[in-house]
C-alpha cells in the first residue's frame, strides 16, 4: 500500500504520526480542502509529467494553480505531457487521488512551484484517497528531496493582481 510507503519515508524524520487518515475521501483538491477545513489553495498537488527518457517528473503546485504550457517549456525545454493514470501508478507507487512526492517507487525529480510560497503551511495528499500532512515549505522542500523552486503555473496571481489593479 502506498500510504505505508509514505509512512516509512516520514519514519526518518519521526515524522509518521503526522500523516492523517480520513474516513471521507481527500482525492481532489476541492475533497480535500473540505475534508482538512482550508482552502482550496492550501492543498498541495502533486502533478506528474513525462520528463526527458523515461523517467517522469513531479510537479508539486498550490491547489488554485495551473500548469502553464509556456512557462513549463521555458524551464524544461520540452512540452507539458501529462502522465496516463496507470503511468503515474507506475512511476511514483501512488495511485491518482493520493499522489504525492513522499515514498516514491522510483527516484523521480521533483520541483516544488512557486504558487505555495504564499502560505505558512500546506497539505499535500500522503499516498492515498483519504490522507494529507500539514508541512511548511521547507519541510516539503526537505521530505521531497526537491531539486528546485520553480514557476511554471497561472491562475493563482489572479486575486493577487486584480488587488493591485482595483
Amino acid at each position: 500500500m502506498s500510504i505505508e510507503s509514505v509512512k516509512a519515508h516520514f519514519r526518518q524524520w519521526n515524522r509518521e504520526q503526522d500523516v492523517m487518515e480520513f474516513d471521507t475521501s481527500s482525492a481532489t483538491v476541492d475533497l480535500a480542502a473540505e475534508t482538512i477545513g482550508v482552502i482550496p489553495a492550501r492543498i498541495a498537488k502533486t502533478l506528474s509529467f513525462r520528463g526527458e527518457g523515461e523517467k517522469a517528473l513531479l510537479i508539486v503546485a498550490a491547489g488554485d494553480a495551473k500548469i502553464d504550457n509556456k512557462k513549463f517549456r521555458h524551464c524544461f525545454g520540452f512540452k507539458a505531457r501529462m502522465l496516463t493514470p496507470e503511468e503515474v501508478l507506475e512511476q511514483t507507487g501512488h495511485a491518482i487521488g493520493g499522489v504525492c512526492p513522499f515514498g516514491l517507487k522510483n527516484e523521480l525529480d521533483v520541483y516544488l512551484d512557486v504558487s505555495m510560497k504564499r502560505f505558512d503551511t500546506l497539505f499535500p495528499a500522503c499516498g492515498s484517497t483519504n490522507s494529507a500532512i500539514e508541512l511548511t515549505n521547507e519541510e516539503i522542500y526537505r521530505y521531497s528531496y526537491a531539486k528546485e523552486w520553480v514557476d511554471v503555473c497561472k491562475g493563482w496571481e489572479d486575486s493577487e493582481q486584480e488587488k493591485k489593479v482595483g
